[in-house]
């Protein structure tokens, strides 16, 4: 059992971050789409599966660069690993609060940091300094916007998921580097 179970809690309005998820959700959850594009986004990044499936792809295609496409399934299954080492310490619950709609299973209760958030600015980056494309700004926004969306995540959830990816990315570029392969 953890602090936050053993609380027992009266709900008022939502308060915080717990507003601005349920102004979120109340903004664009119900447009047409949404919520079916979310939750494919969400099973795209779970466990960083589908960034793996994308390095793979890139590896296939593009043999003289294959080592750099391992190196973005690299980065992102550490980026995942990270989050997950991260959420084990904090233990921080996902949103609980009754105006919050959960529109999406998870496969643990914690939510600090979004390990969506943390493989998809991991990859995105990598994928974008191999290509030359501004991969990062196409993809990262959506997939942090999806986890609010989802209802599954804190703002400060996805923007520190963001960080440690970014943080990731970095680690696994300057290792390409001083193996030159970048």
């Amino acid at each position: 059992m953890t602090f936050n179970d053993a609380v027992p809690r009266s709900y008022g309005p939502p308060q915080g971050e717990e507003a601005i998820l349920v102004a979120v959700q109340h903004a664009i959850a119900d447009k047409p789409g949404v919520l079916a594009t979310t939750r494919l986004m969400s099973h795209f990044g779970e466990h960083a599966l589908g960034w793996v499936a994308v390095a793979g792809i890139g590896a296939l295609l593009d043999a003289p660069q294959r080592r750099r496409w391992g190196a973005v399934a690299i980065g992102a299954v550490g980026a995942h690993a990270a989050s997950i080492a991260i959420k084990r310490v904090v233990r921080r619950r996902r949103p609980h609060h009754p105006d919050i709609v959960v529109n999406v299973s998870t496969p643990s209760q914690l939510s600090f940091p979004s390990s969506h958030a943390t493989s998809s600015t991991a990859a995105a980056i990598l994928i974008g300094r191999l290509t030359g494309l501004p991969i990062a700004a196409a993809v990262v926004p959506p997939m942090l916007l999806s986890r609010l969306v989802l209802g599954v995540h804190y703002p400060s959830d996805v923007l520190t998921g963001a960080a440690v990816g970014a943080a990731s990315a970095a680690a696994v570029a300057l290792t390409e580097q001083k193996l030159g392969w970048a």
